[in-house]
């Protein structure tokens, strides 16, 4: 009896690295709001059976940067963290370690992270409600990247598809029984078209990308400095304390500070003519600004959109016009005049 297959899926796309880093953070939150010790929870990430499989299985794997218990991200930074965790030495420093090598915005995440886990280590306060916003933020991150994406798609497209058009144009000529091949490699008017062509889709191509970067988000943990003063003024220590711990966490771990430093000053100076407690202000200010992120992130991805146009009409195009029509046009003229 024949047996009927199911159509395979078609591949989900790929998630943004960032929301990798969010759930391994959102996961971390769980595990000490429910009362796991900090060097336990990176090592229940770590543990092969931490997704309820059996202790000691071969760890699930989505992909081929998949890590255990089902999370793609890079494993060295868990496994990194949980060894450092099992010695006694500093998880700050061992993840801050292998967020180095990874670089990018994923590592300027890793390193946000690192730098929350030294000052609540050192200031003693509970950490998990800050993990918790910080995976937020992460997420909110993510998703702009997948706006980017979507935002980028339309106008990659119509130029892969206008790329096709100057080889769809000497065909044609070629068809209609004009020797276009031979004028666009073996004469000199043929070689500036295919150098001018060249040239403008390179220069689309490098447009295109500075335009990219510059829409993505400049800061990977907006806000994070005033949580982190918040976080340290929770573990009972005082202002000038504080402001030292995030200070040597900023340099320590190269984040990026931006304005966050005078919204601090703004927001003690508000809490000591108010008699209110700095700490819930100091969250407030940083919601605030990761608000503004997000919205300054949907802004650039929806300029994005329309800004990727301009390279399309004025190189892509002309590059186009130089490849595919010139060379046709300059062939059918030689035709004839050599028939007159």
């Amino acid at each position: 009896m024949s047996q009927w297959h199911r159509p395979a899926r078609p591949a989900r796309p790929a998630e943004p690295a960032i929301e990798q880093v969010a759930q391994v953070t959102q996961r971390l939150a769980v595990l000490l709001a429910a009362g796991v010790s900090p060097a336990s929870a990176w090592e229940y990430l770590d543990r092969p059976g931490a997704d309820g499989g059996t202790e000691g299985a071969p760890a699930t794997r989505t992909g081929s940067g998949a890590g255990p218990a089902g999370l793609a991200q890079p494993v060295p930074i868990i496994r990194a963290a949980a060894a450092a965790g099992r010695r006694g030495d500093s998880i700050a420093d061992a993840v801050a370690a292998e967020a180095r090598i990874l670089g990018g915005p994923v590592g300027e995440a890793w390193l946000g992270l690192a730098a929350a886990w030294q000052v609540a280590t050192q200031a003693g306060a509970p950490l998990a409600a800050c993990l918790r916003q910080l995976a937020a933020s992460f997420r909110e991150l993510g998703q702009l990247h997948t706006d980017l994406q979507v935002a980028l798609a339309g106008p990659a497209a119509t130029a892969r598809m206008v790329a096709f058009l100057p080889g769809v144009g000497v065909l044609l000529g070629s068809l209609l029984g004009f020797d276009t091949l031979h004028t666009l490699f073996l004469t000199v008017p043929g070689w500036v078209c295919l150098a001018g062509g060249a040239t403008l889709m390179l220069a689309a191509d490098r447009w295109n990308r500075r335009l990219v970067r510059s829409a993505r988000a400049r800061d990977q943990t907006p806000g994070l400095e005033l949580e982190l003063t918040a976080l340290a003024m929770t573990g009972g220590g005082s202002i000038d304390r504080a402001r030292a711990l995030v200070e040597v966490a900023a340099e320590r771990f190269a984040l990026r500070r931006g304005q966050s430093a005078a919204a601090i000053e703004q927001v003690l100076a508000l809490s000591q003519r108010a008699g209110v407690p700095a700490a819930e202000l100091l969250r407030s200010e940083a919601e605030q600004l990761r608000r503004d992120a997000r919205s300054d992130g949907q802004r650039r991805a929806a300029t994005l959109a329309v800004t990727l146009m301009i390279p399309l009409g004025v190189c892509v195009l002309p590059a186009f016009m130089l490849i595919g029509v010139v060379p046709l046009l300059v062939t059918v003229l030689s035709s004839t005049v050599l028939v007159f």
